[in-house]
């Protein structure tokens, strides 16, 4: 796939993830151009501040997880990616456990680990709890994501992202994250495995050699 297809794919996801914060902001602004009532008018005020607070999580989130965050720079601090998917999912059903040691971890790592925080905390459509486990070596990094719920739901079309089998064609945006993680993972001397996919839990286990994604830079 081009890479401005594929940008054009993620441009696609964060926009309707954006629509609906962005869309309350809007509608909030011009109620207060007309609305009197104190009451109302501070419940407006408090939408529009959750609103924009869920927005700026947002963008600040897919900066890390589909954008080059961090500049030249090769290594990002996981505390950073913790504070920014914790972020992501204030105001959701979903619960962050963050088994992540303290440190830094390359680019491409970070975009796995988001993305594959990003791909399960979708699938538990009436909450849950996210963990998020990593262990290292002087070669490869083993993060383990998984989700526990009341209902796993994986769509057909990130199921086949996650697992290697999606044509280029069928990628979409819901799709996007799962894809992006399985081929940094391929392209960086590693894997990505679905491991356990039950009616309440779900868990992806992702490698990463760090001399291949060091020759791949």
């Amino acid at each position: 796939m081009a890479n401005i297809d594929f940008a054009a794919l993620l441009c696609s996801r964060l926009c309707h993830d954006l629509v609906s914060p962005v869309g309350a902001i809007n509608n909030g602004l011009e109620i207060l151009q007309d609305e009197k009532d104190a009451s109302m008018r501070d419940a407006v005020l408090d939408l529009i501040d959750k609103s924009t607070r869920q927005t700026s999580n947002k963008l600040l989130f897919f900066r890390l997880a589909f954008g080059a965050a961090g500049g030249f720079s090769s290594q990002l601090d996981l505390r950073e990616c913790e504070k920014a998917l914790r972020a992501f999912l204030e105001g959701t059903k979903v619960q962050l456990d963050w088994k992540v040691p303290q440190g830094s971890g390359s680019k491409n790592f970070i975009k796995v680990l988001l993305n594959l925080g990003l791909v399960v905390s979708e699938t538990m459509i009436r909450g849950g709890t996210l963990k998020m486990e990593m262990t290292a070596d002087s070669e490869k990094s083993r993060l383990l994501v998984s989700g526990e719920g009341q209902r796993i739901i994986l769509q057909p079309v990130v199921r086949s992202a996650i697992e290697g089998k999606l044509s280029e064609a069928e990628v979409d945006p819901r799709a996007a994250p799962a894809y992006l993680a399985q081929v940094i993972a391929r392209d960086s001397g590693g894997s990505l495995v679905l491991e356990v996919m039950e009616e309440s839990r779900i868990s992806i286990v992702a490698e990463i050699d760090f001399a291949a994604e060091s020759s791949a830079e």
